[in-house]
Formats: structure tokens, sequence, C-alpha cells
């Protein structure tokens, strides 16, 4: 090609036909201009494709992220609501001691000791350079929020966590016996509706029977101790509050589910 607009222009020049020379190599100039700017188009067209593909590949990935993230954040929330319940149920004894049985008092104090810790899948966009690949710009923000949006629930989490290792179960076991609550524990799988996969939980907690403790246990007197209502109303206040604000994580983790819905159908 190069070598036919090479001979036209030299055929041009040898019949002096200068005007028409000129004319000729602006329109040859014209026509490689509009070639460049056809491979920098089709450059560009590739390079997006490209970038799309990568993209959507991206945001399956977040989708099934952010899909486990809510089923978790989902069973911490049912979690505390049995701490919630339980409390309810034995500050119920503490003002009615007639309705409470031994039994249903180790129930429910089984359910108060355990804590809730969310572990979620947490999403850095901005430190992988991945970020620049989400086309949506409320789909950035809500991924960049996502980090420091999870810290108030984990927070609010650590506080029970360690007021229950350092302050509440010391004070179960200076004031009551622990082994045969942990027992019941064992015999209704309270623990085992707990586990990271509760449809094939590996182990079977109704399988242990660590037997009851042979050890006074005075359940009366522990629902007369003024401190176990403040251990309670505790417990009661840190879980309800760390509840408030995993409802509020649990919307924001929906409305990131469904803008990237929306960025995948659109695709």
């Amino acid at each position: 090609m190069i070598k036919f607009f090479r001979s036209i222009r030299k055929t041009l020049l040898n019949e002096g036909r200068t005007s028409k020379y000129f004319k000729y190599a602006i329109g040859e100039i014209i026509l490689v201009v509009i070639g460049i700017l056809i491979a920098l188009q089709i450059n560009n067209w590739n390079e997006n494709r490209k970038e799309r593909m990568q993209e959507t590949v991206l945001l399956e990935q977040l989708l099934s992220d952010f899909n486990s993230n809510l089923e978790q954040l989902d069973q911490k929330i049912s979690m505390r609501e049995d701490f919630i319940n339980s409390v309810k149920q034995l500050f119920n004894y503490i003002d009615n001691p007639l309705l409470a049985t031994k039994d249903s008092v180790d129930i429910y104090i089984g359910k108060t000791m355990p804590y809730a810790t969310f572990d979620p899948i947490v999403v850095d966009l901005a430190s992988s350079g991945e970020l620049k690949l989400i086309s949506s710009n409320d789909l950035k923000q809500a991924v960049t929020r996502w980090t420091s949006d999870i810290n108030d629930v984990i927070e609010d989490e650590i506080i029970w966590r360690d007021y229950r290792n350092d302050m509440y179960a010391p004070f179960l076991i200076q004031n009551y016996q622990l082994r045969t609550i942990r027992n019941q524990a064992y015999k209704l799988n309270i623990l085992g509706n707990y586990t990271m996969d509760r449809e094939n939980t590996v182990t079977d907690d109704t399988k242990n029977d660590i037997g009851n403790s042979h050890f006074e246990a005075d359940y009366v007197a522990l629902l007369k101790n003024p401190d176990f209502e403040d251990h309670l109303t505790r417990c009661y206040a840190v879980n309800y509050w760390t509840n408030v604000q995993s409802h509020i994580l649990r919307k924001r983790i929906v409305e990131i589910i469904d803008l990237i819905k929306h960025e995948l159908e659109h695709d």
C-alpha cells in the first residue's frame, strides 16, 4: 500500500502536476490520520471490553462475598436475640421466683454465656487497585465505606466478649456451678446452632455428656443475688445495642448486594 501511494506521488511530480500532488499528499495525510484514529478507537474498544470483563468477574466475586457476609451477620443477630430473650426470661424468674425451676434457669443461663463475633470477608479494593474497575460511583462509595461500617459492630461485640470473659463467667464460677449448665447446652445442642455451617455440623454436641455437677448449685440464691441481675442487665444492654448496629449494617449489605445485581444485569 505504501509503495502504491509512493508511485502515485512520483508520477504526479514527474508530470509537473504540483497542485494535484499537494492535494493528493493532503488527502493521503488525512487517510493516514483516519487510519490511526480508527486503530486507536479499536484499541480503546478492546481495552474497555477487557475492563468490563474484569469488572464482571469482580462483581460476581463481590456478590458472593457480600451474600456470605449477610448470611453470617444474620446468624450473629439471631444469636444475640437468643441472649436477649434468655435474659428477659431470667429477669422474669428474678421478679417471679416461684415460676423458676433449676433446669430452666440452667438452660437460660447457658444461652447467655456465648458471645457472637462477626468475622466478615473484608473487601479492600482501594489497596488492591481493583476499585477502578467498578463503573458505578454509588457502588464504589458503598464498598469503600464497608471497612469502616463493620467497625462499630465488631467493637460492640468485643465489649460483650471481654465482659463475659472477665466479669460474667467468673461471677458464675464463684456463685454457681457451670458443669450442669454446660451439659445442658450440649444436650440441647445450643452451641451447635451457632456453628458456621449449621446444616452440615461436623460435631454433634448432643452426643457430649459431661454429666451434672454433684456440688450444690442454689439457683434460688443466684436469682436473689443483685449482682446477677446487674450482669444480666449488662448482657441485655450490650447485645441489644450491638443488634441495633447490626441491623444498620445489614441494611447496608443489602444495598451493596442490590447495587451489584443491578450492575451485573446491565453488563
